[in-house]
């Protein structure tokens, strides 16, 4: 009996591993690894984008600090008190304004409010831009959001002299959205049904 033919082949040069071979996948895996040290992208923030805002922002622009703004308000021998501040982009120019609410910090009683809107052009200090309450109008403000452009605000007041300034017997929802260089003062839908 005959056994079947079995060809050798020869070995092929490339199968063999060399120290050279080992160089240059350690140098070729060292280039690799130095160019995705140039490509990493950039850093991680923990500021949120506003996916709504017209004007995506390439890099975060502080929001305007109340505390830089001088008030329009007589407050006498007692201080100036922001009691409640929200932030966003009113008017859709890709910087952030500050809606502040503020009053005289006194002792007792319930002091009107003032709600400010706050703009800083790039390498200027903060300015009122807008007044969207006046104190004169002896509202309180209970409540105060920025939200996809608009701010709403809650309001307390009184509907004559007569009614106790610890009892407000009016309240009010408004809303003002930035339209034609303006802000324009609504209310808001939800008001409107209640």
């Amino acid at each position: 009996m005959q056994q079947p033919h079995r060809q050798t082949t020869p070995e092929l040069a490339h199968t063999t591993t060399r120290p050279i071979h080992w160089l240059a996948t350690a140098a070729a895996l060292a280039a690799v690894v130095a160019a995705s040290g140039f490509l990493q992208p950039d850093s991680a923030t923990a500021a949120q984008v506003d996916t709504k805002s017209p004007t995506p922002q390439a890099h975060a622009v502080a929001p305007p600090d109340p505390a830089a703004v001088h008030f329009p308000l007589n407050c006498g021998p007692v201080k100036v008190l922001v009691q409640k501040k929200a932030t966003g982009d009113l008017d859709g120019d890709g910087r952030p304004e500050t809606v502040a609410v503020v009053r005289c910090d006194a002792g007792s009683g319930t002091p009107p409010n003032g709600v400010y809107v706050l703009t800083q052009p790039a390498g200027a200090k903060p300015r009122i831009v807008a007044t969207l309450v006046d104190p004169k109008d002896s509202f309180t403000v209970t409540g105060l959001t920025v939200r996809d452009g608009a701010v709403t605000a809650s309001l307390d007041g009184y509907s004559s002299p007569d009614v106790p300034r610890y009892q407000p017997d009016v309240h009010d929802k408004a809303k003002w959205q930035w339209r034609n260089g303006a802000f324009v003062r609504s209310t808001p839908a939800a008001a409107q049904s209640a």
